[in-house]
């Protein structure tokens, strides 16, 4: 079963600092159709201005992971972590038991684009966690990289959830398939470009649930670059 999510039909936020697009319900945003997709809760898409961001503001029990697509995001929490992030780059952090971070475009001049994901984790009180790596965007053109997974495989994030998330950079006549086990689902998102997912067309900001299928199947991209989820169901 396929189902499409159009980028326009996401959730929208401004406050002249701060433009978002929520793929699920998220602050102001109520959609009880689009609470989240297995343990997949929130996907945001943020542009913040120069010199702006969010201050430092608590978490309990979400693995949280961030995603920038363009600019330098500054992050920095009570476990005493502090780093800039720029494109290539995929930071994780464990609330757990409770954590506070704030999130600041660390340009003065140029905006920063990014996304934040939560994923649920399947335990709860456990003490917070971070990490970061660098995914440089030849190690995700053509194919299908592991940037985070339950046990940090294949030199991953790793996180506390039964999930496995991936990102490629397609174009021309790439294509590729991401099978599918017994009781698992994929939400794929297209980060920018245009791509056929299961036959389906999709431009950015677009996404596709894929439930009670085999696989996924990526093809006919155009300067395409998609994350794709494999969840539990």
């Amino acid at each position: 079963m396929l189902n499409v999510r159009k980028s326009n039909e996401r959730g929208a936020a401004s406050f002249g600092w701060l433009k978002s697009r929520h793929t699920f319900s998220f602050g102001h945003y109520y959609d009880p159709k689009h609470m989240g997709f297995g343990p997949l809760r929130v996907i945001n898409e943020d542009n913040v201005a120069p010199g702006r961001g969010f201050d430092s503001h608590g978490h309990r029990d979400m693995e949280i992971i961030s995603y920038v697509l363009d600019g330098a995001l500054e992050h920095k929490d009570s476990m005493g972590n502090g780093s800039v992030l720029r494109y290539g780059d995929v930071q994780r952090m464990s609330a757990g038991s409770g954590v506070v971070h704030s999130e600041y475009n660390h340009s003065k001049t140029e905006g920063v684009h990014f996304l934040q994901i939560w994923i649920e984790p399947n335990t709860a009180g456990e003490a917070p966690g971070y990490e970061e790596k660098h995914f440089d965007a030849a190690s995700k053109t053509g194919r299908l990289r592991l940037i985070a997974s339950n046990d940090g495989r294949e030199g991953s994030v790793s996180m506390r959830q039964d999930a496995s998330i991936y990102a490629a950079i397609l174009n021309g006549d790439d294509a590729l398939t991401h099978q599918l086990a017994a009781g698992r689902q994929a939400y794929v998102h297209v980060i920018r470009g245009s791509i056929t997912v299961n036959g389906v067309a999709l431009n950015g900001g677009d996404a596709l649930k894929v439930t009670e299928e085999s696989q996924v199947s990526l093809e006919k991209a155009d300067a395409a670059e998609v994350l794709v989820f494999d969840l539990p169901q």
